[in-house]
């Protein structure tokens, strides 16, 4: 079974190149270009994972997807993709703040980067998603105690 993103951005040329980059490793890929219909593909499909730009039609745009994202019944891994990092944005695996992402991909990225690192990203999520079914735990409690 391929693992299915959904991929935000508002730039066309990152969005389809990012697109065709992650469906070359074997992903399947579905992408929104507004926030607008990232909250609708959220709500019509499930994902393993959602990938969002920060900087979209607002400077926070990106963290409004990533909340929606964090929403859903079907718990997908998160990151933001960026190439201004903000200071204020948490990371969960780090600090354990419910509605942040997990992960930060900082642009420019290399394909074998940023293959790593959702790779990495999807195995450490659905390692915490299985302690949780077996420990019945939270999610928030168990981003917490998987700070180290």
């Amino acid at each position: 079974m391929k693992r299915r993103i959904l991929l935000v951005d508002d730039d066309l040329a990152v969005l389809l190149t990012l697109k065709a980059v992650l469906e070359l490793h074997g992903f399947e890929v579905e992408t929104a270009a507004t926030t607008a219909q990232a909250f609708a593909r959220l709500e019509s499909a499930t994902y393993h994972m959602v990938i969002s730009d920060l900087r979209m039609e607002t400077e926070q745009a990106g963290m409004e997807v990533i909340r929606a994202a964090r929403r859903q019944s079907y718990d997908p891994a998160t990151a933001l993709l960026t190439a201004y990092p903000p200071s204020s944005v948490q990371i969960d695996g780090e600090h354990g703040t419910d509605g942040q992402p997990d992960s930060m991909l900082v642009k420019p990225l290399g394909t074998n980067d940023l293959v790593r690192q959702i790779e990495a990203l999807l195995i450490r999520h659905a390692d915490r998603q299985q302690l949780r079914q077996r420990s019945s735990v939270p999610p928030t409690q168990l981003r917490r105690r998987s700070t180290g």
